[in-house]
């Protein structure tokens, strides 16, 4: 092999490290802010680990929010017709949030099978809701024209 070509295939296969490397660095980074989607039914049937962050969504059941009165701290349920999903959350909710409402909340679950949440988001309007919580609720049976009252 010539010394141009050596000095070629030097440069080549830095070129792959270089972009092997990145790749590498990029999927673990990404691999760490993914967010799963599951519904009260999901985590029926499975166990989530404590340090996995997951998008929690479904509808807030009724007679089910509990409003500190000290405090910010709020504790409610989240269900899809068939499970609920006892939910604690220390923060403003959004406006739109009462039962009945469609929700997802964002956090982990603690060693008791709480899910505690950081962030809570609402749907925004009389029609809108988030695909994953309109697929998880027709999988379990409920009835969407009851949700859009």
């Amino acid at each position: 092999m010539t010394p141009t070509r050596k000095k070629r295939l030097a440069i080549v296969m830095l070129i792959l490290i270089g972009v092997s490397t990145a790749t590498a660095i990029a999927v673990t980074t990404m691999n760490d802010s993914i967010l799963f989607f599951v519904s009260p039914s999901d985590v029926a049937a499975q166990d989530f680990p404590n340090d996995r962050r997951v998008r929690l969504g479904g509808l807030v059941a009724d007679d089910s929010v509990q409003r500190a009165s000290d405090s910010l701290d709020i504790e409610f349920a989240v269900t899809d017709g068939a499970h609920a999903v006892n939910v604690a959350f220390t923060g403003i909710l959004p406006d739109l949030f009462r039962e009945g409402q469609g929700v997802i909340a964002h956090g982990r679950f603690d060693d008791y099978g709480v899910f505690q949440a950081d962030e809570i988001l609402a749907r925004h309007d009389e029609t809108y809701m988030p695909p994953e919580v309109m697929r998880a609720l027709e999988e379990s049976g409920h009835t969407l024209e009851a949700s859009m009252e």
